[in-house]
C-alpha cells in the first residue's frame, strides 16, 4: 500500500481496491503438504499477483515524478542471508524505468510483506562490484519494526538543522494493547496469535524507541493504532468484508480528527480508555478529542 499512499488521494480508489479487495482475500490459500518440504505454509504466488496488479507503469512514472521533485518512498526489507535490514530507495528505482526497475519495485514491495514461514523469502538478484547474486528477502519487521532513524540516534543528544520542522505519523498495523480470548487448537489459530504477540511487543518497544528519537530531536510525533476495543480478529484475517470494516472504521476516525494520538498519551500503551466503546455500542477510536493532524 506504500505507494498507493505516497501519491496522494488521486490514489485513493486504488488504495482501498489494495486493502479491501476481494483479492486480499485469497492470500492464505494453504499449500497443503508442500509446507513440510518448501520454504512457507502459503503460495507466495497469491500475493506476487496482487502486487504485480497495482505496479503499473503508470504508477511507476507518478513515483519517479515525485521522486524528482525531492519526496523520498523509502521501503524496508530484512536480508535472510545477512541477518540486516535494507532500506531501499523507490523513487530511485522508478526513476531508472524499464522491466528490470519495475519487476525490482515489484519484488521488493512483496518481500517487504512476505512474513517468514508464512510466505516464502523473495530472491533479489544484486550486484556488488560487478559480480551478481542472489539474496532471499522479507518483511522488514523481523529485523525493524519501525524505521524513523537509524538505532544509534536514541542515544544520540544532538539534535540536527531542521530537526524541528519534521512531522513523524507511526501508523502500526494491529493492537498495541492486549486483546485475551481463547485460542482454538488448530495451526492457523496458534499461529494467528503467536504471529500477533510477536508484532504487538515487538511494536510497543519500537514505538518507544521511535518517540524518543522524536523526543530527543525537537520533532513532532503521532501515533495510531487500532484501538483496543475494535473487535480485531489478527493480522492473518483478509477477509473482504474484515479489511472493508476496519477500513471504514479509521475513515470515520480520520475524517472526525480522531485517529492520531499525541505525544501526551503514546507511553499509555494499553490505551485504558480505548477499551470502552465510544457510547454508541461501537469501539472508540484511537484518540478520544478531536484534535489537529
Amino acid at each position: 500500500m506504500a505507494p498507493l499512499a505516497f501519491l496522494g488521494e488521486d490514489w485513493d480508489a486504488q488504495l482501498r481496491v489494495a486493502f479491501a479487495g476481494e483479492s486480499a482475500q485469497q492470500l492464505l490459500k494453504r499449500r497443503a503438504v508442500a509446507f513440510i518440504f518448501g520454504a512457507a505454509l502459503y503460495d507466495g504466488q497469491r500475493l506476487v499477483r496482487l502486487v504485480d496488479r497495482f505496479v503499473t507503469d503508470e504508477l511507476m512514472s507518478a513515483v519517479a515524478r515525485e521522486a524528482r521533485k525531492g519526496r523520498m518512498l523509502l521501503v524496508e526489507t530484512t536480508d535472510l542471508d545477512r541477518e540486516e535490514p535494507v532500506i531501499w530507495d523507490m523513487g530511485a528505482i522508478a526513476i531508472r524505468g524499464g522491466p528490470e526497475a519495475k519487476k525490482l519495485f515489484r519484488d521488493v514491495l512483496v518481500a517487504s510483506a512476505s512474513i517468514p514461514v508464512l510466505f516464502p523469502p523473495v530472491v533479489i538478484r544484486v550486484e556488488d562490484h560487478g559480480a551478481l547474486y542472489d539474496e532471499l528477502h522479507v518483511d522488514g519487521s523481523t529485523t525493524t519494526v519501525l524505521f524513523i532513524a537509524p538505532e544509534m540516534a536514541a542515544v544520540v543528544p544532538e539534535a540536527f538543522e531542521g530537526a524541528n520542522r519534521i512531522n513523524v505519523y507511526v501508523v502500526v498495523n494491529g493492537q498495541l494493547g492486549e486483546s485475551p480470548k481463547t485460542t482454538h487448537l488448530s495451526s492457523l489459530s496458534i499461529l494467528s496469535r503467536s504471529v500477533s504477540a510477536n508484532l504487538r511487543h515487538n511494536a510497543r518497544a519500537a514505538v518507544a524507541l521511535a518517540f524518543n528519537v522524536a523526543t530527543n530531536h525537537s520533532m513532532t510525533f503521532k501515533l495510531t493504532a487500532i484501538p483496543d476495543s475494535y473487535p480485531y480478529s489478527g493480522p492473518l484475517d483478509f477477509r473482504a468484508a474484515a479489511m472493508q470494516s476496519l477500513f471504514d472504521f479509521a475513515e470515520s476516525c480520520a475524517s472526525r480528527g480522531l485517529l492520531w494520538k499525541t505525544p501526551e498519551d503514546v507511553y499509555e500503551i494499553a490505551d485504558r480508555t480505548s477499551s470502552h466503546s465510544n457510547g454508541d455500542g461501537g469501539p472508540s477510536c484511537p484518540r478520544q478529542t478531536a484534535g489537529s493532524n
